[in-house]
Formats: C-alpha cells, structure tokens, sequence
C-alpha cells in the first residue's frame, strides 16, 4: 500500500464523486420541489449517455466532439419536460407511491425503447479531443479526462448555487421546496415552475450520463445500477440539499476509493477483502446516516403536510356470507386445478407462482396499507426464507416440511433485527432505510461464497419424498398460502390491525390513548416479515434453488408493483395485483422481445384510469351500484 497508489485512488473517487453528483443533484432537486421520488431518473441518465453516443457519431464530424455531446443533456432535459407534462402533472395529487409506480413504469419502457434504438450490446464512445491522454502523478498514469471531471463537479455545484441563490427563478424554487402550497397561494404558475425544475433535474442525469462517453460504455444495465447509487447520496446529504448531494458523493465515492485501495487485509488472523465492500459501503454510510440523522447530512427535518383534502378511508369490515363463500369455492376450485390441467400442465406451474406472488404482496401489502410504513426492501425477508429453507435441507439435512417451518422464523428474526431500526422512521426516509437493509443482505448472499454460494446461489433444492409429485407440492403450496393469507386477514381485523390502523393515521392520538406506537410497528415489521419468509421459502423449492436475485431491489419493487396494481385500500388487493402482475409478466415476456415496454405501458394506463387499483375500483363500483336512485351518499367521517 504505496502513497502514489492512494492518490491515484482518492482522484478516481473525486471523477467518480462528480459524476454521481450530478445524478444526485437533479434527484435531489425533483424531489425537494415535486416531492416525487423519482425512479425513472437513473433511465434519463442512461440515456444522456447512449443519445451523447449518437449525437457524437453522426454529428462530430460537423460540429465537433464537444458540442455534438453537449446537445445529449439538452435533448434528455426536454424529454423530461415532455414526460413531466404529459404524465407526472396528472399525479401531483395522487398518493406518492401512486407516483413511484408510475415513474417505475417509465423505467420499463425507456429500457425497452433504448434496446429498440441502440440494439442489446454495449456501445463505446470515442475519446475526448485533447483529453485522450494520461498525467504523471508521484510516478503514476493517471487519465487527463478524469482530472477533467473532477473539474465538472464544483463547477456544476457553483453554476446550481448561482442559479438558486442570485436568480428570482432559484428564489420560487427554494421557496417551493419549503411550501409549494404557499407558492402557489402567491400566484406563481406552479405548473410550469415544476415543468422547469423537472426539466433542469434531467438535463443534470443527462448531463452525467454524456461525460461518461469517453470513459464507460453505454448499457441497459445502467438505469437500475445509476439510481441505487443516486437514492443513497440524495438521502444521505438531506432529500433537496444540492450542497449535502456534494457532500454524500464525495464521502461515498472516497470511501470506496480507500477500500479498493486497502485491498486485502489480515485483522487478528482474519483475511478481510476491502475491495467487496464496495458493492455494500454506501448503503452501510446510508443506514449509519438514516439511524443518527435522519434528514441527512446537510438536509433539515421535513415540514409537516397540510391536512388532505381527501376523504377518510372507511373502516375494515369482515367478508359477507357470500363473500366468504366464494372465497373457498375459489380455493376448491385451485385445488382442483392439477386435475383438469391435464392438457395444460404449465397451468399448475404458473398459478404456483402466482401464489407464492401472492402471499409476498400480501405480507407487504400489511406493512404498507394498514400498517402504512413503505418498505423498498421487502426483498430481504422473502430471501431469508428462501435462503434458510435451501441450507436446512442442503447443509443440516432436513426434511421440506421442517424447513418450510423454520424458515419464516428466520426471515422473522431478520425482521425483528432490521425492524427496531425502521420503525424510528417514517415516508421516505423509512423506505431507504430499508432499502439499505436489503441492500446489505443482498451483498453478504453475494459474497459468502462458503454458505451461500456467492453469485450462484444454492441449487438442487427440490421436493423429496410423497411432495416429489408435481402436484403434491403445488397443493402444499396453495394450503401454506391460503392459511398464511386467511391468518394476515384475521390479524388485520383483529384489534391488533385496528390499532396499527390508528397508529398510521395518527401516531401522536394512538400514543396519547396507551398504544405503544413503536412496539406495534415493529410487531408488524416480525408478522410481514415471516410471511414473506414463508413464501420465499416456497419460492426455493418450486424453483429448486436461490440466488442473490430474490433479495435484489428488483424482487423488493416487484412486491410494490403488485400492491399497488391492486390497491392499498383493500386487503384482497395484493391478491389481484400479484396474479395481474405475474400473469401480464409470463404472457407478455413469451410474445415479444419487448415485454418491458408493453408491461410499463400497461401499468401507466392502469395508474392513470384506476388510481384506486384493480381491487380497489370494484370496491368503488359496487359501493356505487348499492347506492339507490335518488338516495344521498353518506358523507366521510372528518
């Protein structure tokens, strides 16, 4: 460990700080002023860099290396504008996780229409005219191009302090990231106000993504990878703090510079690989942050939001006789599917996965409807159970039924762990801490090579004996789900629910009546957290095996799409959104290449006509249709 080789270290970290700051900053920006949690924005990003990769090659030899790159940010800032007007301004007043599933949406298919335009393989961009070469630094090469973006980044952060503090423009934006209500109250057209910073937020990723040109290449991967990383330097310097943005990245980035450079390393006889820590760091910086401070670094405590104008939510009631009735001539119906799929035995296969969906949305589903504590990292306990059903049949010997009941207990003692952390926290704040969570599990499935088989995972993990049978197993699974979903519904509709149902609406009230707000939040945490597991559980042995996958972000956003494809307002909701979701997921991705931009769209019609879901929007209807000519609708309670 050479001083020339820490510095050569610590510059990469600062050409990698400023390119994930100006990700960050325009994140940073959307959300202190639309209060949207932006998913889509690592997909601007990749996209300044495949449009900065088009521009360059058709326009270089004309304009120049330089401008021909700088048109990239300019095109990807307009097409914010055009997506912010014609979709985003629909849902200012929508729930905000309406507005994340729309933004996810959007993810699908800007991945989809980029695979159309630029092909599946990585494209490589040309070098930078009069940058192509390297500086001697303490007797070591170091790129001139990166001593170049080191550059960018205060230059950004200095032109975006101008902006906001010596403009009249910056003056509006500040004072919308502190009362956009008030904002408006003033006159200001807020409408295009939003256009402005939604635009500008673009042009940044875009503007990011365009100088990586002549360093990395342009991939699919990006979009999911960039806005990971972006999410945790926005939340780790304070969600609307562009300083606090600079800040986090700089930490973060050096932070993994000094791992990489550390290398391997023995501490009292024990070998510690540095540089994997990478993959993991800036969560751990992020959950160390959320646990101290929460609002970040340089970020102050979120303002409270002015009482909804919506009307109050009606009480859970029990299922009616019929109700119930068609509940088990559904079930009935499920067990007999194996005998009547005889022509199609792909049937059993699916809707086995459909219920194993189902039950992961559903325990979810409790922790975001009645409980109200979004998760982005659900993932976690649904890998757990995955996880520890694998190595109790593969590693202990057990049997699949013992395994399938200790593994939701382990998935429950991961929630108990992550849970006492969590529930200190609420909106969004409370969701990237799960997120980071789930992020450290995913990085320590990955790692463990000796447990758990690293990247690879466990395999070999089917049903033995009398579950042997294809159709054996799928009935166990439809009794696991079945009991698991009838026991989330009995206990929300217990007093245990009612009181996580008060909790939600008003923390401070339920307090003040001797509901220990805490204990019960983290009571839930356990309770999702063990029916996930018991359903992850499910998922190793109808797949034979796990992998790091089923504790990825995506597995976690795969959840929230089912809940709110459903709708967070009724308990079967999951239940629709799950079999929706995986049914639209399996049909779409076997007819056409691009199944991602057919799903996304999909989901944008769906978010746009039925706010309330699926489930939701027939509780409406027939709320409607019981409604008799000419009789007044009850009025909600205040």
């Amino acid at each position: 460990m050479q001083l020339s080789s820490l510095l050569v270290q610590l510059l990469n970290g600062l050409a990698g700080a400023s390119t994930l700051f100006l990700v960050a900053a325009g994140l940073s920006l959307i959300f202190g002023v639309l209060r949207i949690v932006n998913f889509a924005h690592g997909s601007l990003y990749m996209l300044g860099l495949y449009v900065a990769y088009s521009s360059v090659e058709q326009l270089a030899p004309t304009l120049g290396f330089w401008p021909a790159l700088l048109l990239a940010p300019l095109a990807v800032g307009l097409f914010g504008a055009l997506v912010e007007v014609l979709l985003l301004r629909r849902l200012y007043h929508a729930p905000e996780l309406l507005q994340l599933l729309a933004t996810f949406a959007l993810v699908l298919v800007i991945k989809d229409a980029a695979l159309w335009l630029w092909g599946p393989e990585e494209l490589f961009g040309p070098r930078a005219p009069g940058l192509e070469g390297a500086v001697t630094l303490l007797g070591r090469r170091f790129p001139a191009y990166d001593l170049f973006l080191i550059a960018v980044g205060p230059l950004v952060l200095l032109l975006l302090w101008l902006l906001l503090k010596r403009t009249r423009w910056g003056t509006l934006v500040r004072a919308a990231t502190q009362d956009r209500e008030m904002v408006g109250a003033l006159g200001v057209n807020q409408a295009w106000l939003f256009t402005a910073v939604f635009a500008l937020g673009a042009l940044l990723a875009g503007l990011g993504g365009a100088l990586q040109l002549p360093r990395e290449p342009a991939s699919l991967e990006l979009d999911l990878n960039t806005i990971g990383a972006a999410f945790v330097v926005v939340v780790v310097g304070g969600m609307g703090s562009i300083p606090g943005a600079f800040v986090a990245a700089l930490l973060i980035a050096e932070l993994k510079a000094v791992c990489i450079w550390l290398g391997v390393v023995e501490v009292a006889g024990v070998s510690i690989a540095f540089p994997r820590l990478t993959l993991v760091v800036e969560f751990l910086v992020m959950a160390a942050v959320l646990v101290w401070r929460p609002w970040g670094l340089l970020g102050k405590p979120q303002a409270l939001v002015r009482a909804s104008s919506e009307r109050a939510e009606a009480p859970l009631r029990r299922s009616g006789l019929g109700a119930r009735a068609a509940w088990v001539v559904g079930v009935a119906l499920l067990a007999l599917l194996p005998v009547a799929a005889g022509a199609w035995p792909y049937a059993t296969v699916l809707v086995q996965d459909v219920l194993v969906a189902a039950l992961f949305a559903a325990s979810l589903h409790a922790l975001m409807g009645p409980g109200g504590m979004h998760s982005f990292g659900h993932a976690a306990y649904f890998g757990a159970g995955a996880y520890t059903a694998a190595l109790l049949v593969r590693s202990a010997g057990w049997p699949v039924e013992g395994a399938l009941l200790l593994a939701p207990l382990g998935a429950a003692a991961f929630a108990l762990v992550y849970g006492w952390f969590c529930v200190r926290l609420s909106g969004v704040y409370l969701a990237m801490l799960t997120l980071a969570f789930a992020q450290i599990t995913w990085a320590i499935a990955f790692q463990w090579n000796a447990v758990t088989g690293g990247s690879n995972g466990i395999t070999g993990v089917w049903p033995q004996g009398w579950l042997a049978d294809g159709p054996a197993f799928y009935l166990l699974t439809l009794a696991c789900v079945a009991a698991g979903v009838f026991a989330l519904r009995r206990l929300l509709h217990a007093p245990f629910g009612m009181a996580l149902r008060a909790a939600r609406d008003s923390a401070l009230r339920a307090d003040a009546i001797g509901i220990d707000v805490h204990r019960l939040r983290w009571a839930a945490f356990m309770v999702a957290g063990l029916f996930a597991g018991l359903a992850g559980a499910l998922f190793a042995f109808s797949k034979g095996g796990v992998s790091p996958e089923a504790l990825s972000v995506g597995k976690s956003v795969d959840g929230l799409v089912m809940v709110l494809l459903g709708g967070l307002q009724s308990l079967s909701g999951p239940l629709v959104g799950a079999a929706a979701f995986t049914w639209l997921h399996d049909t779409v991705a076997r007819h056409t290449d691009y199944w991602r931009a057919l799903l996304g769209g999909i989901m944008l019609l769906l978010v746009l006509l039925f706010p309330q879901g699926m489930a939701g929007l027939a509780q409406v209807v027939k709320g409607r249709a019981a409604i008799k000519p000419g009789a007044n609708a009850p009025e909600a309670a205040p």
